[in-house]
This record gives structure tokens, C-alpha cells and sequence, in this order.
């Protein structure tokens, strides 16, 4: 009987996590993230109201996973590239601050007005535990931050960098500092420093994962259903957070810093959509309908003297933000500062992390930590409506495609001259005793003693949206192509002109073009269609392919498309499809457009769906 019951539970608790979002799209609730509905559901059928579920070992197991892949995708969505100094200014433009250190500046500012946040805390009576608000105020949540600023196109605009710094600086500052918490209160004698243990064995998987990665026979077992790159990751994940107990740390610093190896390692988009499916697909959702389940909120009311801690705890949330990030408005405007300060303001999963833990270790109450989860689950609502009813749209900067080529020649310099535009930003790297000697005035252009892997690491060529190898000379071309493939550049394209051996090259996911076949295969189209290089070649004819990634226009019909007016579509790629477009035609998420209209409108809807 009693296997019955958690059978039940556990039966619950996948169908709510199943319909979810599927309610959330059918409603048109837009505006709460899938996790917050995922804790309401769970106070729905918890204790609060239905009491349908019960926190079985089957659950409780269950949800402990989904509670530590979280804190590994949270490692994983830091994009260490952030911290690399920001390219240089355009001649004309408004002076910017630097990212990287206006974002210290201000979680420097918001620590300090934690501490003395949390002191007031304490001086009130309110919370005595110090350290745990500072942790609970000072934190920043990644998975509403991230969403946010994807969502309203401005993830690559320098305030979007600095929103995004901040929250990373936080993330990782107040873990770190949780990880103190836990240790500090712990019972037993484990001294702090054995968390160095930690850190000593987090570089030797780094360094291991990096030759493992590069490892040639590991290719054929990437695909099928080896899928060697998963059973890594995962078995890295199981190591660190085993390791992080054993020293007497908090299992989340074990998988936050898996998550911040394999970030650094460069997985392919395929290996983090694959990684974002087994998280977001069934174990995160567990420990937020679990987490909302736990939450007795019945409880809280029949003391309302512990509720009165809420809408302190929100005045500081946003206090100790929207000080210090009034820095900014020497660069922007009022209401960018105070739109940036309510999504800084956003906090979840580490408020969760940090009441659980304090709960476990007694420091505080079951209705003091169900209090302060349900002040973050209050900013997960309101934060992103505050934000996107505040934000200026005029302050979303266009973000130009960089695109390098590689070796100076009669084919890499006309095709990157014909480039420069609005949207793209082409660069030349060439060696300096190239024998091509003519001065290019109008193209940026990067002089290189050799194409060795640290010649082109320094010279920033891994931080390109598209890398195109079009030496002369066809092993540079392989060589370039697979380090920037290996580096994690998005797209790489390798010229061949013998076409020899190009499978590896394709696998890995390089898209290869020759000269000689390019004209082959034009010649052949031009006897059929005389006036196919006049479409091709023409500015305003020409066709594009535009890339569907904006989730705000998913099943969005073409006659309700905003921009349907600028532009034709000429095809729908959907998957091995090909579809006709019409006006009750619907876009699906990751659909390859295929598009013909002015280059202005066509770099805008570019941006637009591609999220640039």
C-alpha cells in the first residue's frame, strides 16, 4: 500500500511537470517564468491546499538531482568570454563603460549594502543570521536574468554584458559564500581549507577534459548511442559533487563547478540543448514542483508576525541594487538604471539553495525558510513585467556579426570587402610575409607571425561569430578550421579545392566550399536558368537564409509576422522539409527561412529571429 502511494505521488508530480507549460502557453501567461508556475503547482497539490503529494524517498531522491544539475546548468550558462577586455570603441560613438569592471564596481556596492542590510536585519530582531542574508540579498538569479535579456534582444548591448557580469559575479560570490555558510554550521570539525582540495581537483578535470576533448578516437563515439561527451559530463558531475562532500562542502559547489569546467571546455550548441533537455526536461522541474509542495503557506498566516519579514526583504532586495547601479547613469538614461536595478533585483535558486540548507543545518525555522522562498518566488513574477514595462526599446544596440578570414588573397579580399555592412564586421588575418603586398584601407586586418593556436588565441580569433579559412594554402585552412571548431567558434568554414578527406571535416560540424566546384555548380545552373547570377548577384534580389531562434514568434502565423511587408518568404526549412509559405503558415522554432527583399530589412528581421 504504502509503494502505492509514492507510486501515486511520484505519477502526480511527472504529469503537473508534463502540463505545466503547456497551461502556461495555452494561457498566454507570458510573463512567469516556467520554474515560478512549476513552485505555484506545487503549492497547489502540496501542502498549502490539496495535499495530494507526499515527499517520498523515491521524490525526495529525484528531487535532490534536479536541485544539483540545476546549480550545474547555472556553472554551464557563465560564458567566461565576458570577461575578456570588450572590443574597442567605434570613432563617432558615445563612450561606454568598461563591462567587466563596472560590473565589479557594482556588486562590490551591492555586497556592502547587503552586509549592512543584513545587519539592520539583525539589529531589528527580523533574522539573526547574518551571513545567511547577506547570501539571501546579494544573490542574483541566472535563470531569470539570462531568459530576460535573450527575450528582449539586447543579451550582446553593453548594458545587457553589464546586467549579465553582475549577475555572473553574484552568482559565483554567493555560492562561494554559501558554500562558507554550509561549512561554518556543518556538524563536525572539517576545516575550510580542505574546499582548496576542491579547487586543485576542478583544474585536473579541466586540464584532462581539455585533451580528452581532443582526443581523435573520441569521435566516432560522440554520435549514436555511445554518446561519450554526455557520460563524461555526467560522471564529472558525480565526481566533483561526491568530492565537494567529502571534504565537507556543499554538493552545489561540486556541480556549480562542474558546470563552470564544461563551460570553459567550449560544448557545441547541440551538446548544451542536449544537456538543457535532461535538466529542464525532468529534473529541474522535480525540485521546483517539490520545493512548492514542501511550502506550507497556510502555516505562514497563522503567525503573521514571520510575513511582515517579505516586504522588508523586497525593499532590500531592490535598495541594495538600485544604489549602486546608479553608477550607469553617467552613461544612460534614468529609466535604463532603474530597469536594469528591477532585473537585478530577480532572485530564486539560490534563496531556495540557501533556506534549505540553513533549515537543514537549524540555523533557522521551517516558516522563516518558507518565508524567503516565497519573497524570491514574488521577484520571479513581478521583476520581469517591472522590466520590460520599463526598459527604453531605443537602447537595444545592434550587435554586428564578426567574421575573420583567413589568408589575404584574390578570393578572401573582395568577398570580406563586400561584406562590410550594418550587420557584419569583416576582419583579414594574414601572415606578414604574405606575397600578396597590396594596402587594404577599408577592412580591419590582423598581421600574424604564424596560424599556430596561440598566435590565433591571443589575436582574438576564437571570439568570432564565423571564421571562413580561405588560405591558399588547403592544410592552414584544415588546421585554422578544426582549433576554431575545437574553440567553440559557432560557424567555420573551411575552402578545399581537392576535396580529399573533407568527411572528418563535416562531422565535426565545418562547412566545406571549394572554388572549383562553387563555379561548376553555378555554370550548370546558368545554362538552365539564364537568369540565376542576376538574382544571386543583385543586392536587392538575392536570397538569404535567416535562422528562427526568437521564441516570441514559435507558431506565430506568417500574415500576423510584423515584418511581412519588407520582405518575401521564399521557403520554410523545416527539418528534412521544405515548405511552401502562405498566410496561415506557421514558425517554428529553429525553421531555416529562406528570404528575398532589401539587405536593410533583411539584416533587421536578422536580427530580430537570430536573437543578434
Amino acid at each position: 500500500m504504502g509503494n502505492h502511494a509514492e507510486l501515486l505521488s511520484l505519477v502526480i508530480v511527472v504529469v503537473c511537470a508534463f502540463l505545466t507549460p503547456i497551461l502556461l502557453n495555452r494561457l498566454r501567461i507570458n510573463f512567469l517564468p516556467v520554474v515560478v508556475a512549476e513552485i505555484l503547482m506545487g503549492i497547489i497539490l502540496g501542502k498549502s491546499l490539496f495535499n495530494w503529494v507526499d515527499r517520498t524517498a523515491m521524490l525526495n531522491m529525484l528531487s535532490t538531482l534536479g536541485f544539483i544539475f540545476l546549480m550545474f546548468l547555472s556553472g554551464l550558462e557563465i560564458d567566461f568570454k565576458a570577461f575578456k577586455s570588450s572590443p574597442k570603441q567605434k570613432k563617432g560613438k558615445q563612450k561606454e563603460p568598461n563591462p567587466i569592471i563596472i560590473s565589479s564596481i557594482i556588486f562590490t556596492g551591492i555586497l556592502i549594502l547587503s552586509i549592512i542590510a543584513a545587519y539592520l536585519f539583525k539589529w531589528t530582531g527580523i533574522i539573526d543570521d547574518v551571513l545567511l542574508m547577506v547570501i539571501i540579498i546579494s544573490t542574483i538569479s541566472l535563470g531569470v536574468v539570462v531568459p530576460t535579456l535573450k527575450e528582449m534582444n539586447i543579451m550582446q548591448t553593453t548594458i545587457g554584458q553589464i546586467i549579465l557580469l553582475v549577475a555572473v559575479i553574484a552568482d559565483l560570490a554567493t555560492i562561494l559564500l554559501l558554500t562558507l555558510y554550509g561549512t561554518l554550521y556543518a556538524e563536525g570539525d572539517s576545516p575550510i581549507w580542505l574546499i582548496g582540495i576542491l579547487i586543485v581537483f576542478t583544474g585536473l578535470f579541466y586540464i584532462t577534459g581539455k585533451n580528452f576533448k581532443r582526443a581523435p578516437f573520441l569521435e566516432k563515439l560522440m554520435a549514436g548511442t555511445t554518446q561519450i561527451g554526455i557520460r563524461a559530463i555526467f560522471a564529472l558531475i558525480i565526481l566533483l559533487v561526491a568530492l565537494a562532500e567529502g571534504v565537507g562542502a556543499e554538493n552545489i559547489l561540486g556541480a556549480f563547478l562542474a558546470g563552470c569546467v564544461v563551460s570553459l571546455l567550449g560544448p557545441d550548441k547541440d551538446m548544451v540543448n542536449k544537456l538543457d533537455s535532461f535538466g529542464y526536461g525532468f529534473f529541474i522541474p522535480m525540485f521546483f514542483i517539490m520545493v512548492g509542495v514542501d511550502l506550507d503557506i497556510p502555516a505562514l498566516f497563522k503567525d503573521p508576525s514571520g510575513l511582515i519579514i517579505i516586504p522588508f526583504l523586497l525593499i532590500a532586495f531592490y535598495l541594495t541594487k538600485v544604489i549602486p547601479i546608479a553608477i550607469l547613469k553617467k552613461w544612460y538614461d534614468t529609466k535604463t538604471v532603474i530597469a536594469s536595478s528591477f532585473l537585478l533585483t530577480s532572485t530564486l535558486s539560490l534563496v531556495i539553495a540557501s533556506a534549505k540548507i540553513a533549515e537543514r543545518l537549524g540555523t533557522i525555522d521551517a516558516a522563516t525558510s518558507g518565508t524567503l522562498i516565497l519573497a524570491a518566488v514574488i521577484t520571479c513574477v513581478i521583476v520581469p513585467i517591472l522590466f520590460k514595462k520599463t526598459f527604453p526599446v531605443a537602447i537595444t544596440e545592434e550587435k554586428m556579426i564578426k567574421v575573420a578570414f583567413i589568408g589575404k588573397n584574390q578570393l578572401s579580399i573582395p568577398v570580406a570587402q563586400s561584406f562590410k555592412s550594418d550587420l557584419y564586421l569583416p576582419t583579414l588575418f594574414y601572415l606578414k610575409n604574405n606575397v600578396d603586398k597590396r594596402t587594404i584601407q577599408d577592412l580591419e586586418t590582423i598581421e600574424l607571425d604564424e596560424y599556430s593556436y596561440e598566435a590565433l588565441s591571443a589575436s582574438g580569433l576564437f571570439d568570432f561569430d564565423i571564421v571562413v579559412c580561405s588560405a591558399n594554402d588547403e592544410s592552414i585552412n584544415r588546421s585554422v578550421a578544426e582549433m576554431a571548431k575545437q574553440e567553440g567558434v559557432p560557424r567555420v568554414i573551411c575552402r578545399l579545392e581537392t576535396l580529399q578527406e573533407d568527411d572528418k571535416l563535416t562531422e565535426a560540424g565545418i562547412e566545406v566550399f571549394s572554388e572549383f566546384q562553387s563555379t561548376k555548380t553555378l555554370l550548370k545552373g546558368l545554362i538552365e536558368s539564364p537568369n540565376m547570377l542576376n538574382l544571386l548577384s543583385n543586392v536587392e534580389t538575392s536570397l538569404y537564409e535567416i535562422e528562427m531562434l526568437n521564441t516570441k514568434y514559435h507558431e506565430m502565423q506568417l500574415r500576423e509576422f510584423p515584418f511581412s511587408g519588407d520582405i518575401i518568404f521564399v521557403r520554410i526549412l523545416r527539418g528534412n522539409d521544405s515548405i511552401v509559405p502562405h498566410g496561415e503558415t506557421e514558425l517554428h522554432f529553429k525553421d531555416r527561412l529562406i528570404v528575398t527583399g532589401e539587405r536593410n530589412y533583411v539584416d533587421e528581421i536578422k536580427r530580430e529571429l537570430e536573437l543578434f
